[in-house]
């Protein structure tokens, strides 16, 4: 295989087929063969029998490393001396380091100079053959650098998805959906770059040529659904979204006429949808994703993609850094409802908050923070300002705290 492929060489699902399941038989080894499992919750919410491939529980996390492993194991020996070149902030990078770990073969990943600590240090832990460069101010100007280092080293530059070999990879996912699964009718994608989902595609194709495939990309970085609604490449300036492992800006020379061809509908979600997804992923299923992990499911409850009765959804990936998803949780939380804010003005006098807790006890809900002012021009002399913030089982309950403080003799605010 080459990652120099013209588009009129690119394979058909028949052709890929192969292709593929050499893949799968080389980093067969070295991977998890990742379940598929029925999603009651989201059967019920969608009208759809539902079921998830988790790559959430794959080596490094998310499905990155079946492409870079199946690129650098199918190096010549002299290759592979020269090293491999990335450029990742996140899931690539680790995939790329730990295929070259297994492989025994130097990889140099040249990563935004504002990728997170952690993420480095996860991407640095897969031995000392990973040399870590930060360069640049995002992920376009670090590729660049890393073009440039593979160019001068004469090294192999391993691309996120716009790479046969690393499509290959990807699609050994549409493999053992075929195997664990009775035919779907619908199977929903993130598409970052379009890597995945082509090399998905160009197996189930071949395996279920009835299927649809369903393409899910973030509202702020979208190019491969504006180039489908063009039938052209169109290029996002500046994208942006929380689901980070699929904020890509332009399709890729292979990934775009392979998307094409074997994609039956592209749509976005919003960044709300996204999160609430996540929460949702988290709450229902007990699954914690990224951004991009949890888009697939998102595009399922959004009510906007095609569905036929079985659907299959791919949760790729669940690197998440812990402060966001707290974040996220909290914010999906509000949205639903779930916290609820009281603001009051009271009299400055002994035992008046034991007075307030006493009626939120009462009424079950969980106090989550609790502010006491009465220093400031604002509060008069005697006076004091409350606002807490307690969990309720649902927006329903709101008011209901608020009338059972209004009968207890104080005035909290309208929201």
């Amino acid at each position: 295989m080459t990652s120099q492929t013209s588009a009129q060489a690119l394979p058909t699902p028949i052709e890929a087929l192969p292709m593929i399941r050499r893949a799968a038989e080389v980093i067969g080894p070295h991977i998890v063969r990742t379940p598929t499992v029925p999603a009651p919750a989201f059967s019920e919410l969608s009208g759809h029998e539902v079921f998830l491939k988790l790559e959430t529980l794959q080596r490094t996390g998310a499905f990155k490393v079946r492409g870079a492993l199946n690129k650098i194991l199918t190096l010549d020996p002299e290759s592979r001396s020269r090293g491999v070149v990335a450029a990742s902030a996140g899931n690539h990078a680790q995939g790329v380091a730990l295929a070259s770990k297994i492989v025994g073969c130097p990889a140099t990943i040249v990563m935004p100079e504002r990728t997170p600590v952690i993420k480095v240090g996860r991407t640095q832990s897969h031995g000392p053959h990973v040399t870590i460069v930060l360069h640049g101010a995002n992920y376009d100007e670090a590729y660049d650098h890393a073009r440039t280092l593979a160019s001068e080293r004469g090294a192999v530059m391993v691309h996120p998805f716009d790479d046969l070999d690393v499509i290959c990879g990807q699609g050994t996912i549409g493999l053992e959906l075929f195997e664990q699964a009775e035919p779907l009718d619908t199977v929903i994608v993130p598409i970052g770059g379009g890597g995945l989902i082509a090399g998905i595609g160009l197996a189930l194709k071949a395996l279920w040529p009835k299927v649809k495939l369903v393409g899910v990309q973030a509202e702020g970085a979208a190019p491969m659904v504006r180039s489908f609604e063009a039938d052209s490449e169109v290029v996002v300036a500046g994208p942006k979204t929380i689901a980070d492992g699929i904020q890509v800006g332009k399709v890729g020379r292979i990934t775009w006429p392979l998307v094409r061809a074997v994609v039956d509908q592209c749509i976005t979600v919003s960044e709300d949808e996204i999160t609430d997804a996540m929460v949702q992923a988290l709450e229902q299923t007990k699954l914690v994703t990224e951004g991009a992990g949890a888009t697939a499911l998102a595009g399922l409850l959004s009510g906007r993609a095609e569905l036929g009765p079985r659907v299959g959804l791919l949760m790729c990936g669940g690197n998440i850094d812990l402060t966001l998803l707290t974040r996220v949780i909290e914010s999906g939380l509000a949205k639903a409802g779930r916290y609820h804010r009281i603001r009051l003005r009271t009299a400055d006098v002994p035992g008046v908050l034991q007075r307030i807790t006493s009626v939120l006890t009462q009424l079950q809900t969980n106090i989550v923070d609790i502010s006491h002012q009465r220093q400031g021009w604002k509060v008069p002399v005697g006076s004091v300002d409350v606002e807490i913030l307690v969990e309720v089982r649902d927006g329903d309950q709101g008011p209901l705290v608020d009338e059972a403080l209004r009968a207890a003799g104080f005035a909290p605010r309208e929201h």
